[in-house]
C-alpha cells in the first residue's frame, strides 16, 4: 500500500500548483452553515465520529469503513449510530438513529489499507425517521470530476468536532485505480465527508473521503467516487441485503473511528 500511494503522489506532483486552494472556513454560525445543513456528524456510541450527508430525507451517504470496529474488524451495532444533521456548537437541527445500512458489495474491511478497499469505501445508512426540515435540503450526486477540476469538501474532524468546516476550492490531482486523489485538507473524523463539484447550480456530491495521505509534507485526500457505486448501494438496499440495528444492545464499541493512511 505504501508503494501504491507513493506512486500516486509522484504522478500528481506536476499538478500540485494547478489550483489555488483556499483554506478552511468554519461553518460555526447559522449564516455560514445555511447552505450545508444536510451535512452532519455521524456519532458512534459517543466515542467516535465520521461525517455523513443526506442524499434523501432518509438516506445518509458516508464511508463504509465508518461502520466497522477498527480493533475487531467486525461491523458495528447500528443501534449505537446517530446522525446529527448540521451539528454545530452542541446542537443539531435534527437527530436521527440508524435503522439499517448497506456497504458496497465489493468492499472488504481490512486493517491494511489497499487500493481495492479505497475504491469501494462507500455506504448508505437508512434512518428510522425521515428528516423533513425545510432548512435541510438533501444533496444530489454527480459524475466523477476530471483531473485538475476544482472541488470542495465540508467535514467534521478531530480539531473541528463541534462545527464543520468548508474548503471551497481544492483540486482533483489524479485518478488511479478508481479512486480520486485531491489537494483537500482532511483530518481524523473527515471519513465519509462529501466532496462537492460546483459545475451545476447547486453543489453535487461526487465523492466521499476515504483516507488522508501525505507525501513530502503535502497533505492529500483520497476519495471514493459516488458515480456507479450509488446505484449498487440502492440495489443492495432494495434487495434487503442491508444489516439492521439490533433491537437492544449493551455493546460498547470504543474503537470506532476514521482509518487513515500515511506513507
Amino acid at each position: 500500500m505504501r508503494n501504491w500511494i507513493r506512486a500516486l503522489a509522484l504522478a500528481l506532483m506536476p499538478m500540485a500548483a494547478m489550483a489555488q486552494d483556499t483554506g478552511l472556513k468554519s461553518l460555526d454560525t447559522t449564516d455560514a452553515g445555511r447552505a450545508w445543513m444536510a451535512v452532519g456528524r455521524l456519532d458512534i456510541n459517543g466515542a467516535g465520529f465520521c461525517t455523513g450527508t443526506l442524499i434523501s430525507p432518509t438516506l445518509v451517504l458516508t464511508a463504509a469503513h465508518c461502520l466497522f470496529d477498527k480493533a475487531t474488524g467486525q461491523r458495528i451495532d447500528l443501534s449505537e449510530v446517530e446522525f446529527l444533521a448540521a451539528w454545530r456548537l452542541g446542537r443539531a437541527s435534527a437527530y436521527r438513529a440508524a435503522r439499517q445500512a448497506v456497504i458496497h458489495p465489493n468492499y472488504s474491511y481490512e486493517h491494511e489499507t489497499s487500493a481495492a478497499r479505497l475504491r469501494n469505501d462507500i455506504a448508505l445508512i437508512e434512518l428510522w425517521q425521515p428528516i423533513r426540515n425545510t432548512a435541510i435540503v438533501p444533496f444530489d450526486t454527480g459524475n466523477r470530476p476530471h483531473r485538475g477540476e476544482e472541488v470542495g469538501v465540508v467535514s467534521y474532524a478531530q480539531d473541528r468536532a463541534e462545527a464543520p468546516s468548508l474548503q471551497e476550492v481544492c483540486s482533483v490531482m489524479t485518478r488511479r485505480s478508481e479512486v480520486m486523489v485531491m489537494s483537500c485538507d482532511v483530518e481524523f473524523g473527515s471519513s465519509g465527508a462529501p466532496v462537492f463539484s460546483f459545475t451545476e447550480d447547486r453543489p453535487r456530491i461526487v465523492s466521499v473521503v476515504a483516507a488522508k495521505a501525505e507525501f513530502n509534507g503535502q497533505r492529500v485526500a483520497v476519495g471514493t467516487p459516488v458515480e456507479g457505486s450509488l446505484q449498487l448501494l440502492h440495489a443492495e438496499l432494495s434487495a434487503g441485503r442491508g444489516f439492521r440495528a439490533a433491537p437492544s444492545s449493551g455493546a460498547t464499541n470504543r474503537n470506532i473511528g476514521a482509518r487513515f493512511i500515511k506513507p
